[in-house]
């Protein structure tokens, strides 16, 4: 169960969503090679650069034309306004993930409730008996930067988010999401173990999404 506070009277707990203001949201991760952090609109040229460099990941992992090859820095800067504004206001969670210095972004990690807009529009399909969308407390993406992809940078981000998200979020019905087309992605939930629980289609999206657990 995710987050609870102790009821009065018969000692229940209730168990907080993400957005309630109770409910205390980690500030940062940190290990020996990277760390996270909100994202801020004053990351839009170091997250423009991971970007541009993972653009032709993002397109199937996105199932769109996002990144454009002339996506812009002042472009990217409005978007991680919005997401630094949502972080804000608790209705969604994005961190970027950099560099033990803080000079280069990694890649990038968003935590959503499955009350998020573009989860309650979404067709999410149970694929095993004990699947139960309702239950679910955080709802995970990640990607990691094209460079690091090849020693394996997104294992030990993949494995850092498990524990971190257990531990630290205290939730425990977490699940993680990537395209079907994404094959690296699908490989490496997968090999972590986590077993198919959803399939997930956007409106407007041609690809299947896989939801683990």
């Amino acid at each position: 169960m995710g987050e609870t506070l102790s009821g009065s009277g018969g000692g229940s707990t209730e168990r907080l969503s993400l957005g309630d203001p109770r409910r205390s949201i980690p500030p940062r991760l940190e290990t020996d090679e990277f760390f996270l952090r909100p994202i801020l609109a004053a990351d839009a040229a170091r997250d423009h650069e991971a970007v541009m460099e993972t653009r032709v990941d993002l397109r199937i992992w996105e199932q769109s034309s996002w990144p454009a090859d002339d996506f812009t820095v002042d472009a990217n800067r409005q978007d991680l306004a919005d997401l630094e504004q949502r972080h804000q206001e608790r209705r969604a969670f994005t961190y970027t993930v950099l560099t033990p210095d803080g000079a280069s972004c990694l890649g990038c990690v968003y935590i959503f409730p499955t009350t998020a807009t573009f989860l309650t529009k979404a067709t999410v399909t149970p694929v095993t008996e004990e699947a139960q969308w309702e239950e679910i407390d955080a709802v995970v993406y990640f990607w990691v930067r094209q460079s690091r992809i090849a020693s394996d940078m997104d294992v030990r981000l993949l494995a850092a988010i498990k524990t971190w998200l257990d531990e630290t979020w205290a939730l425990t019905r977490t699940v993680f999401v990537t395209n079907q087309q994404f094959e690296r992605q699908v490989d490496l939930l997968d090999s972590a173990g986590l077993q198919v629980m959803f399939e997930l289609r956007e409106p407007g999206k041609p690809g299947t999404y896989l939801v683990y657990a």
